[in-house]
């Protein structure tokens, strides 16, 4: 590889934003780009969670890419196996694999303001870049609590994203901390081998029936045969979830119905009344994440398991004590304690035109116009921003939408000709931003009555966006320029809009007035 390669446009990750981004650019007939991976091969989140049990909950045919369906599913949700086997073929099919840099983890991403380009070192050598799609995704970097005493823990130690498939569970005292979705899997799937399981459980989830089934070789051929029944499938799931969004934004009362069949869930499986009491959420159901497992409650109730309702909060040798003072012996601890989601790593190696880091600017809370673009930060883009998230849909609609947007950014781009680059205006981020916490306030995520890792340390909701995925589709069809400044070199002229004189010092670059094109000024807001 060469000491340092300069390209147009450089995605970070290789997961489904960012090789979705990938496509899109040789769709639109880009090809000066690369895509830095830190990790031997792509998948994202779905090469690094390979936990016993892991699936998508997420019907299969809604969870990929539009422009690349897959006929191919074998079952209604995919496990882990099956998507990443996916987005490998993904890889294949559209001719990426020329622009992956593998195992090459970014240290540091710095604007030049002379150059109008962002500088990247990695740890395979510098890039530098017109545009950086950050696709590197808010569930990538995990999160282990800082324990007392357990780093002298004699037993094996791990996270979920990070298991390890070396150490043998058979017959081993394992303590698992966490109930969010990869818990949920992971405890029915190692119950059965383990001597004693203890789940350690700060806040019981609501739980609801997983309908999952092999999709039979009938239902593949006519898929392969008739590739509108793929779209018709995919359609009928996405129009399904859409209808349910009224209800997790608007009308979070209209929920009560979902409780009940999730009890009824619970009631199948646990016949003892002090563990399902234990079991019961004291919140509205959907201000967590709604988990999906139909053998989750059988495995609690089997005898060698054990509910602790505390969290973890000391380690004295081989012993793990619960808040509560429960103690218990292990051989073994497995975190299942999410990932570092309002304060993504990636943002300390981010430096902006003003010299602090995304991390510093976003020290108040994560924010971005049209969750794409952070002010003082030109030319650069995040996939799967603030307010993207969704609590009951698939992912892959939103990162389709953003590639809309960074399309359009890019084309905005070409059309002001010559160096520039695009700046969001503090009062545009601000006010998208308003716009998506006023909405905020009626959804259940903020009136639930739960602390959940949607929030942020100040308790702000910067995660979920408060509307369908047919409005975010609307508000980011394309850029409008009004919520931008543009930015060039001293003394640059701009084809479009005249000449403009020299900024003075080198170094500074000049910003120039712009009136609002293409979508009309706050098109699609929320």
């Amino acid at each position: 590889m060469a000491e340092h390669e300069h390209v147009r446009v450089a995605v970070i990750g290789s997961g489904f934003g960012g090789l979705g981004a990938a496509v899109r650019l040789r769709r639109e007939g880009i090809t000066d780009f690369v895509v830095l991976e830190r990790a031997d091969s792509v998948g994202g989140t779905w090469r690094d969670n390979s936990y016993p049990g892991c699936a998508c909950d997420v019907p299969s045919h809604l969870y990929s890419f539009s422009f690349a369906p897959n006929p191919e599913w074998p079952r209604t949700f995919s496990g882990q196996r099956h998507i990443r086997a996916y987005l490998e073929h993904v890889t294949d099919l559209f001719g990426l694999r020329p622009h992956l840099r593998l195992d090459s983890e970014v240290k540091l991403m710095s604007w030049d303001a002379d150059n109008l380009r962002w500088n990247i070192e990695t740890t395979r050598g510098s890039y530098s870049a017109d545009v950086v799609v950050s696709a590197t995704g808010p569930l990538s970097d995990p999160k282990v609590p800082e324990i007392p005493g357990l780093d002298s823990f004699p037993g094996e130690v791990f996270h979920s994203a990070r298991w390890n498939h070396d150490y043998d569970l058979r017959g081993k005292r394992v303590a698992m901390v966490g109930t969010g979705a990869s818990a949920i899997q992971i405890v029915p799937a190692i119950q059965p081998q383990v001597g004693r399981l203890t789940l350690f459980q700060r806040t019981p989830p609501w739980v609801m029936p997983r309908v999952d089934r092999a999709i039979s070789g009938a239902e593949r051929r006519l898929h392969r045969a008739v590739p509108l029944t793929t779209q018709l499938r995919r359609g009928l799931l996405w129009g399904i979830r859409e209808l349910q969004v009224q209800a997790f934004t608007k009308r979070p009362d209209e929920l009560g119905l979902v409780e009940q069949l999730a009890k009824r869930n619970m009631a199948r499986a646990i016949k003892d009344p002090a563990l399902r009491a234990k079991l019961t959420p004291g919140y509205r159901i959907g201000c967590k994440r709604i988990l999906l497992s139909s053998t989750y409650y059988p495995a609690l109730a089997k005898p060698n398991v054990d509910v602790v309702t505390s969290g973890l909060s000391e380690v004295r040798g081989s012993t793990v004590v619960a808040a509560d003072g429960t103690e218990t012996e292990v051989d073994a601890i497995i975190f299942g304690t999410g990932f570092h989601v309002t304060d993504m790593p990636i943002a300390e190696r981010v430096v902006g035109a003003e010299g602090i880091t995304l991390a510093d600017s976003w020290k108040s809370g994560m924010r971005a116009l049209r969750g794409a673009s952070a002010a003082g930060f030109p030319n650069w883009m995040t996939i799967i921003g603030p307010n993207t998230g969704l609590g009951n849909s698939s992912m892959i609609l939103m990162i389709e939408s953003q590639l809309n947007y960074l399309a359009d950014y890019l084309r905005q781009l070409d059309v002001l000709g010559g160096r520039a680059a695009l700046d969001a205006r503090p009062a545009a981020v601000e006010a998208w931003n308003h716009k998506v916490q006023e909405r905020m306030k009626r959804t259940v995520w903020n009136t639930g009555g739960c602390t959940s890792w949607y929030l942020d340390a100040s308790g702000r909701n910067t995660t979920i966006w408060p509307g369908t995925t047919t409005e975010f589709r609307r508000a980011t069809r394309r850029v409008d320029l009004g919520e931008y400044e543009v930015v060039r070199k001293p003394g640059a002229k701009d084809a479009g809009s005249g000449a403009h004189a020299a900024a003075g010092a080198a170094g500074r670059t000049e910003r120039e007035p712009v009136r609002a094109g293409g979508a009309q000024s706050g098109e699609g807001a929320a």
